[in-house]
């Protein structure tokens, strides 16, 4: 199936769909499921119904989907522009992400020496996943080329950040991507849908969609006006406020009301020197 035939028919499913991309831990094979709660119905790669069954415990996850580009907005959160002591910007602030970055829900976050490059931060965000190409797009229109929504983890390493000057180290890491563990296929959702982050079982992150500066329909309108934004396209939104630090053993949780809860570990690099 090719690339236009794939985003064809996952346009046809159901809005409302809660998409993932799984491997039958028993078999070894990859495919689809339509998540309901803890069970998962299989697809086949024409995204057709398998005839099958199966507790989510029984599969692993990967990405929802494979991105050509992930495009990410920094300082969008009031409160978090509040805690950070900066000033609200007065339009989107866009970064990109590259896509080695990626890990699946139950995947470890691989963390490099401390001592070389400081502390590396958590940071729970709202993901948005276009389905149809646009530029210069509207903000009243930009809605319509969404495919739908999942959860992100905007892994950072903040002394690089300060470092570098630019953020494409800091967040470039393998591994600093976490994302999933399920594509809410639907084109809008609700402002004031919760976010919360979760540091071992502790609340860490506790925010409202109604707390961001730019609304998902501006950001896509914004990134348009400079860059064709292309079917697959993932594009980060920001975090809310309560960013923090995590460490080797450490496990992070990112909740999306509707979306589900991205689960990943900590664990140190290990240098083969």
């Amino acid at each position: 199936m090719s690339g236009g035939e794939f985003w064809e028919k996952i346009k046809k499913l159901e809005e409302g769909t809660a998409l993932a991309r799984v491997v039958d831990k028993a078999s070894g094979g990859i495919s689809w499921g339509r998540v309901i709660g803890d069970e998962a119905e299989l697809l086949d790669a024409d995204l057709l119904p398998m005839g099958r069954k199966c507790r989510t415990a029984e599969l692993r996850f990967k990405t929802p989907i494979d991105p050509a580009k992930i495009w990410c907005i920094g300082l969008n959160y009031r409160e978090h522009a509040k805690e950070a002591g900066m000033q609200i910007p007065d339009e989107p602030l866009v970064f990109m992400k590259p896509t080695t970055c990626l890990i699946a829900h139950g995947e470890a976050v691989i963390v490099p020496d401390p001592v070389k490059f400081g502390r590396i931060d958590y940071e729970g965000e709202l993901a948005v996943v276009m389905g149809k190409s646009c530029r210069n797009v509207g903000e009243k229109d930009a809605l319509d080329y969404v495919l739908g929504y999942s959860c992100f983890n905007d892994v950072s390493a903040r002394m690089l950040q300060k470092k570098d000057g630019q953020w494409i180290r800091a967040k470039g890491f393998d591994t600093f991507g976490p994302f999933g563990p399920v594509l809410l296929l639907q084109k809008t959702i609700p402002s004031e849908t919760k976010i919360k982050t979760r540091l071992n079982g502790t609340v860490v992150q506790n925010g409202s969609l109604t707390d961001m500066i730019f609304s998902v329909s501006v950001i896509i309108s914004h990134i348009s006006r400079f860059a064709t934004l292309e079917p697959g396209d993932v594009i980060a939104t920001g975090t809310p406020s309560g960013e923090g630090p995590v460490n080797p053993g450490d496990v992070v949780e990112i909740e999306i009301e509707g979306l589900g809860t991205l689960r990943n570990t900590i664990e140190a690099e290990v240098l083969n020197d």
